[in-house]
């Protein structure tokens, strides 16, 4: 086997050494009050990568933390809104909560956020989540749910990795829900900052 020259051993060190590089950076982690958050996932074959997240606070308490995820970085509510293709909302759950009591808690983001005019076409999903999550009875600490934009599908909620039926196709009820954390009257200011990638 011949001897590799100096500059061949160099470049193939520089080639494992980016290759390394890569490796880490897709499998790269974004602590969030303890919970590991990807900062990159597929979503259905599209790449996603995370915008932001944060932790929502009620008065003193850790509630949840909440992760957006869109394929090119967003950083005002309407490129969130209107960033075309897939994307996510991954909720982890920081205390224990009564689940209906936080689809209650939902439903009146999305009223204090979502013009009047807009209600009427949302109730029916709203009806369809509220339910959802009066079935869960409660969530605990480390629950995990996320709330999918999917095209032809629509909006897709998984709860501990189990798809809820009946998806919303309408896309007005998932920028209803991104409304909640995103919208002129947030459920947290500071966790709407760092959703659209605001530094702590």
């Amino acid at each position: 086997m011949p001897a590799l020259s100096i500059p061949t051993v160099f470049s193939r060190l520089a080639a494992l050494a980016c290759l390394a590089t890569a490796l880490g950076a897709s499998a790269a982690q974004v602590d969030v009050a303890g919970v590991k958050l990807e900062d990159q996932l597929d979503l259905r074959g599209t790449s996603l990568q995370l915008n932001g997240a944060g932790v929502r606070y009620k008065a003193i308490f850790k509630v949840y933390t909440a992760g957006f995820y869109v394929g090119k970085k967003v950083a005002t509510p309407e490129e969130a809104l209107a960033a075309p293709g897939p994307k996510r909302m991954a909720i982890t759950m920081l205390r224990d909560i009564d689940a209906n009591e936080l689809g209650k808690l939902f439903t009146k983001g999305v009223e204090d956020n979502s013009p009047k005019s807009e209600m009427v076409n949302l109730i029916p999903g709203l009806l369809r989540m509220g339910q959802m999550f009066a079935d869960q009875k409660q969530l605990k600490t480390g629950d995990t749910f996320t709330i999918d934009w999917l095209q032809g599908t629509g909006t897709l909620i998984t709860v501990r990795g189990v798809p809820q039926p009946d998806p919303v196709k309408e896309p007005a009820f998932f920028n209803a829900l991104m409304r909640i954390w995103l919208g002129p009257n947030p459920a947290d200011w500071k966790l709407k900052e760092a959703l659209l990638g605001a530094k702590p």
